[in-house]
């Protein structure tokens, strides 16, 4: 990939995206050559199977594929600094007997154009990471709390099919797929179902949450900001917290971890 952009000789940088950096669809710069950028946007997505760190990068991307500029073609080509650094990093996998956890967070209206948020969610089985996605909602919030009930909201199913994969691996997970979340107020709506208030204008498609506690499949619990493993999937961070999640991701050099 840096050769085919003609970056292997660039500078290095220590993350993906610059720290409270705002992309929009109307930033007025130049626009790009379409194929270009679709072409390097389609090559990050294809390293996100494997780099959850490169996850929220792709997907922020992916939105502009329509109608790139120069600043949008600028932050891909950053990206890309970023993995000349990281180009040997991969995720580290060991014999584990852990349960099946995850971690879901959003940002707070992190899209200027429509002022929608993104999701991002991970899944673990006491090792490194198998599962995770970044994603912007599909509806705009009226709350914090709200951004944070949806964000829990769409991802039972995903932990619903991790259950049912597992079980056909003969991995029978008999309690309840603990979702930890770093909102008390959308734990709140999630277990309470009298909230007329603060509900009321919500889909109900996003109270399969409730159904899913009830039946034992997810358990949403609270987890403070800074064990928040999801929080590198919905927002750019400053080096220090980019390079403590990573870690805690089991996101590696490969050297690292050699016997």
């Amino acid at each position: 990939m840096l050769k085919k952009f003609k970056m292997e000789n660039c500078n290095p940088v220590s993350t993906p995206l610059a720290i409270n950096e705002k992309l929009s669809k109307a930033d007025g710069d130049a626009k790009v050559d379409v194929t270009q950028y679709r072409s390097l946007v389609g090559s990050l997505l294809y390293l996100t199977t494997t780099r959850p760190d490169l996850m929220f990068c792709s997907s922020l991307l992916s939105r502009f594929m329509h109608s790139p500029s120069l600043t949008h073609f600028g932050v891909g080509k950053r990206v890309l600094r970023y993995l000349k650094v990281t180009v040997d990093f991969g995720i580290w996998y060991s014999k584990s007997d852990g349960k099946v956890e995850g971690f879901v967070d959003s940002d707070w209206v992190g899209s200027i154009d429509d002022f929608k948020s993104t999701t991002g969610y991970v899944f673990s089985l006491g090792s490194g990471v198998f599962s995770w996605n970044s994603k912007k909602q599909d509806v705009v919030a009226q709350s914090f709390a709200e951004t944070e009930y949806v964000a829990a909201a769409t991802t039972p199913n995903q932990a619903i099919w991790v259950r049912k994969v597992l079980i056909d691996l003969s991995h029978v997970q008999v309690k309840p797929i603990v979702l930890w979340c770093d909102n008390k107020s959308a734990i709140s709506i999630a277990k309470n179902p009298i909230q007329h208030g603060r509900t009321k204008h919500i889909n109900v498609k996003f109270y399969v949450i409730r159904e899913t506690g009830k039946n034992g499949d997810v358990q949403l619990m609270f987890c403070r900001y800074e064990e928040q493993l999801a929080d590198i999937l919905t927002k750019a961070l400053p080096s220090a917290k980019f390079n403590e999640l990573r870690s805690t991701l089991e996101v590696f050099k490969k050297s690292f971890k050699e016997c």
